[in-house]
């Protein structure tokens, strides 16, 4: 039995970010294929938006009893064909077992030794399959929030960029959400706060968002509070350690 428990209560909190995770979708679409692994899956709700793009099966791992339980219900209430459920970790993949995707969606930041995740993790991509992670930005923003949880740390390009394996080469690493990055300052600065409101959410949501996503590719996507890294594992770079 798995004894690992998520401390943090925010998962149903953010289930309500639509347009926040639309533009998700619409940016890691193309890169979701094939045989697809999402690690930490939670309670489905990105399994639930992202399983629109074109795969054969997905295998959604949550080490969370009770997540787990609220995971296996989503994908049958949903009826996603050909997605299932293991509550375990990436230790519970055999060697066997290889992906054309694998998602870290808001995960790794959870991890104690998140560079030796990576490293077992990318054993298990195919070639030419894609990595995808996806992280709160700038340790300078780290809140009581972060800490409520369970986030070890928040990345920076360099430091997200340094724990991925010379198995891999990195295609794209880019912040996001460069007006919700005003909304953490206010955070960390003044509000303090350990648990956003519903109120707050709808409104980085519904309004700080769909600017984000008009000015995030204005500024380069040198600006953001989130961090998106893609790295592929192309053939010639399987048999380098």
């Amino acid at each position: 039995m798995n004894q690992f428990t998520y401390v943090g209560t925010e998962l149903e909190l953010f289930a309500q970010a639509k347009n926040w995770k639309n533009y998700i979708r619409v940016l890691l679409s193309k890169y979701i294929k094939g045989d697809v692994l999402e690690v930490g899956a939670g309670i489905g709700s990105n399994t639930r938006l992202l399983c629109r793009s074109q795969y054969s099966q997905w295998l959604c791992l949550e080490p969370d009893n009770q997540l787990f339980h609220a995971l296996e219900q989503s994908i049958d209430l949903n009826g996603i064909i050909n997605c299932y459920a293991r509550n375990g970790t990436i230790d519970s993949l055999t060697n066997e077992q290889f992906f054309d995707s694998i998602l870290y969606l808001d995960v790794l930041e959870h991890i104690p030794n998140d560079n030796q995740e990576v490293i077992k993790v990318s054993q298990h991509l195919k070639a030419n399959g894609n990595l995808v992670i996806l992280g709160p930005a700038h340790q300078r923003l780290f809140t009581p929030f972060d800490a409520a949880i369970g986030h070890y740390r928040r990345y920076s390009q360099s430091s997200l960029k340094a724990i991925i394996p010379d198995n891999l080469k990195i295609v794209k690493c880019l912040y996001l959400d460069s007006v919700g990055l005003l909304a953490s300052l206010a955070n960390k600065l003044i509000l303090k706060q350990s648990q956003p409101t519903l109120k707050q959410i709808q409104v980085w949501d519904s309004l700080m968002v769909p600017i984000s996503r008009t000015l995030d590719p204005i500024f380069r996507y040198r600006l953001g509070k989130s961090i998106l890294l893609i790295a592929k594992k192309y053939p010639d770079q399987i048999d380098k350690g």
